[in-house]
C-alpha cells in the first residue's frame, strides 16, 4: 500500500509512451508513424492529509481528487 488512495484506491498503473515520427496529413505529411513503445507508469496524486476516521483523528493517504471532492473530512 505504497502509493494507493485509501478513500477511492487510485494507484500506479502502467502504459506506454509513444514515440512518433512523421508529419501529420491535415499538415500535407503522408501520416505519423509510432517508431517507439516505452512502458511507464502514471501515479496518481496521493497527499498525507490527517482526516477524522471513526471518531478519531488518524493520518491517510487520499489523492487529489478525494480531498477536493470533499470525500475526507480534515481535521481544522
Amino acid at each position: 500500500m505504497a502509493r494507493e488512495c485509501s478513500i477511492c484506491g487510485k494507484k500506479t498503473v502502467s502504459g506506454f509512451s509513444i514515440t512518433r515520427r512523421g508529419l501529420a496529413k491535415k499538415k500535407g505529411g503522408v501520416g505519423k508513424r509510432i517508431t517507439g513503445r516505452t512502458r511507464r507508469k502514471f501515479k496518481p496524486n496521493i497527499q498525507k492529509v490527517k482526516a477524522i476516521v471513526n471518531n478519531g483523528v488518524k493520518t491517510i493517504k487520499a489523492c487529489t481528487r478525494c480531498i477536493g471532492a470533499g470525500k475526507v473530512v480534515k481535521v481544522s
